[in-house]
């Protein structure tokens, strides 16, 4: 297994998961030219794709998929009401097939396990993908940190978790009013490098591999921020060895197995 994040922030999110051939796509945010653009710049035809998880309904995670979808008509898999709330927005075409959120699906000889998080959209998701023992954990969106998510993101090989904002950094932000803080840091909004700390006391094991970092804000956190936080936190539990990246904006990540 090895995955690459197209690109993540306010912008556009979306993540490849390569599976000995099993493409996946979670998330079609960025623009359909994008999308096309950064698969190839992977080595990937859009064409081959085995189909397209959904986490939530927000634009800047399904932003280019009516377009992607006219020139590629592949099976999108989502929950029902996130489904209803997408084709609402007129966003149509491919194979739509359902899921339950908390509900196991196979994708080929891949397992997909999703299970509910908390978020501001109608039905938001996270997924764990199991194929041949290997395990990656992908959570966008989340504003808390909750028993059933650190359950699921227990004995992961590698992860993706979005670390939106330092709690520092978001306070002191003046192009911001105070609503809008407030929905960034409840629990329905996004996590703080603080919170993907306290995520990564519970799940770190020696087994994990990689930790790639998402959704960043340009304002209120930086890579450099962001790093330097989990970096101390995983070696103040003794594991020194864990790689940390920092997905961004404008370009994908180099693959990571």
């Amino acid at each position: 297994m090895r995955f690459s994040i197209l690109g993540s922030g306010s912008s556009g999110n979306a993540t490849l998961v390569d599976c000995l051939g099993l493409r996946i796509l979670i998330d079609a945010g960025l623009s359909a030219k994008q999308l096309t653009t950064r698969l190839q710049l992977l080595g990937i035809d859009p064409a081959t794709l085995s189909g397209i998880l959904i986490t939530h309904e927000h634009g800047d995670h399904v932003r280019g998929l009516k377009n992607f979808l006219k020139q590629h008509p592949i099976p999108v898999y989502s929950t029902h009401a996130t489904a209803r709330v997408v084709r609402e927005a007129g966003i149509e075409g491919g194979h739509w097939k359902f899921f339950e959120a908390g509900q196991a699906f196979t994708l080929g000889e891949a397992t997909i396990q999703s299970f509910p998080i908390q978020h501001d959209a109608v039905d938001p998701v996270g997924f764990v993908l199991t194929h041949h023992s290997r395990r990656l954990g992908h959570v966008s969106d989340v504003g808390h940190v909750t028993t059933n998510l650190i359950h699921h993101l227990r004995q992961l090989d590698a992860l993706f978790i979005e670390a939106n904002y330092d709690e520092a950094l978001l306070e002191a932000d003046t192009k911001r009013p105070w609503s809008i803080k407030q929905r960034i840091s409840s629990r329905h909004g996004h996590l703080s490098n603080r919170q993907v700390a306290d995520l990564l006391r519970e799940i770190a094991h020696p087994g994990l591999r990689r930790v790639v970092l998402g959704h960043l804000s340009s304002d209120c956190n930086t890579p450099e921020t962001a790093l330097t936080h989990l970096r101390t936190c995983l070696h103040s539990l003794g594991h020194t060895s864990i790689p940390l990246h920092c997905a961004t904006q404008n370009e994908p990540t180099e693959w990571f197995d």
